[in-house]
């Protein structure tokens, strides 16, 4: 710990579904005989700070961040499969973020349209900034420091990469490798930085101050003891009250982060010494995920190659089974909260993003705000999961306005059906939910409105 002083979009869904509750006496005019309850989940009234940002907060990019020369525009010209930042082999090579949409690998996307056979095939994306290179004294200007950490301001998450390799002919701004030290220094700088922000507000006058106000002068005063004694504005506990004044403070270590491990091609499988010493910083730092492996030169060699045959096989010669933006993409969506839901069809099938919790009226409006104005409900057609690792049992939507009269289907009826959405119709294998219902993450959903 660092210390200092209409019916479009036809779909599969896919989703578990928990109390059901029978009814007895039901009419034989309806097709089902269960009803599920819509439950609002309790809020959390006190949590720590990382989990408000990750269920509360706006999800707009993530940032590659680190010290100069970790190869941070080599991963990112992966990410975005170009050469739009200037790999080169001296300090403060990239000035100016560059900023590219990634789009987020999706093998149950792939597995939907492959099952329908559809023509087109559209996946969501992420946004990637390649910040330049912080170096010690980044927060009193060094390096060009207080322009970088303005960029790192405007992103949602932290991607640290911190160099794992060892290279005579690549330079290191400390001439030795030590990922830990190298870590520390950036979190420190990211501490210094938001303690002199935290300052310039706890001096702010108290006369006539609102309550809102006084709430944000007693956080700030708080989060300042926390930052002093090398605790990350994450990790602090507040409340939901207290979450609005916390956002506005617009705090560095309030972003959650992902360590980024970049380490030579011979490693990229197993990694070294130097990626288990980054993994047991991250356990001591209590941070949500363990540090992702990746070595940036394959990543980028893997972007040139055209084939995904070809992609496979180059990283099977060193012995990986998937690349490692893989891991950096997914991990960055888990960190942010994020999930994806799908619409499919013979013509399209497409995955759409949504912060976790988000409910099914509200994501109808991600496709059109017709679609969330006019909500009728949302019919849940099959689980991706299901399709991959099948259960005893799975649901079906059906077609009875307002949701409430449901039927589950074993996986095998779904087979029998031949995924044909209307023979389960007919046969009244299918559910319906209302605007309450909190979509998952796999769902596939076929939106009807007015």
């Amino acid at each position: 710990m660092l210390k200092i002083s209409s019916n479009l979009f036809k779909g599969g869904v896919t989703t578990r579904f928990n109390n059901i509750i029978p009814i007895n006496n039901c009419s034989s005019s309806f097709i089902g005989r269960y009803t599920y309850a819509t439950e609002t989940p309790k809020e959390i009234k006190e949590a720590k700070a990382s989990y408000f940002v990750k269920t509360r907060g706006s999800c707009k990019s993530a940032g590659i961040v680190g010290l100069p020369n970790v190869g941070k525009s080599t991963l990112f010209n992966a990410l975005t499969s170009s050469q739009a930042a200037m790999a080169a082999n001296f300090p403060f090579c990239t000035i100016d973020p560059n900023v590219g949409l990634v789009f987020v690998p999706d093998e149950r996307l792939d597995l939907i349209s492959k099952k329908l056979n559809t023509k087109s095939k559209v996946g969501t994306q992420l946004e990637f900034v390649d910040i330049a290179g912080l170096v010690k004294g980044a927060a009193d200007g060094e390096g060009l420091g207080n322009k970088f950490l303005a960029n790192i301001r405007q992103v949602s998450l932290i991607v640290h990469l911190v160099r794992c390799f060892e290279d005579s002919n690549i330079t290191h701004v400390h001439d030795a490798i030590d990922p830990v030290k190298d870590l520390e220094t950036i979190e420190m700088e990211l501490i210094l930085a938001d303690l002199q922000s935290l300052e310039k507000i706890i001096a702010e006058p108290k006369k006539r101050a609102t309550p809102e106000q006084t709430l944000r002068h007693e956080l700030a005063i708080r989060i300042r003891k926390s930052l002093e004694g090398g605790l990350m504005a994450r990790e602090i506990v507040i409340t939901d009250k207290e979450w609005p004044a916390f956002q506005s403070l617009h705090l560095l270590t309030g972003k959650p982060m992902l360590y980024t491990c970049n380490v030579g091609e011979s490693d990229a499988a197993t990694g070294n010494k130097y990626t288990d010493m980054v993994k047991q910083y991250s356990q001591k730092q209590g941070l949500e995920l363990d540090p992702v492996v990746v070595s940036a030169k394959i990543e980028s060699e893997v972007s040139l190659l055209e084939s995904d045959e070809m992609k496979q096989e180059f990283l099977q010669l060193y012995g990986l089974e998937r690349n490692g933006l893989y891991k950096v993409i997914n991990g960055a969506r888990q960190l942010m909260g994020l999930q994806s839901y799908y619409t499919a069809s013979e013509k399209e099938c497409r995955a759409w993003t949504i912060p976790i919790g988000t409910k099914a009226k509200q994501a109808a409006g991600v496709i059109h705000t017709d679609f969330e104005k006019g909500f009728i409900k949302a019919d849940l057609v099959k689980n991706v999961m299901d399709m991959i690792n099948p259960r005893v049992n799975v649901t079906r939507s059906c077609g009875l306005d307002g949701g409430q009269f449901t039927v589950t289907i074993s996986y095998q009826d779904f087979i029998d059906n031949n995924c044909d959405d209307k023979l389960a119709k007919e046969k009244g294998k299918q559910r319906s939910e209302g605007p309450l219902y909190e979509v998952k993450d796999g769902d596939v959903l076929f939106f009807k409105f007015n």
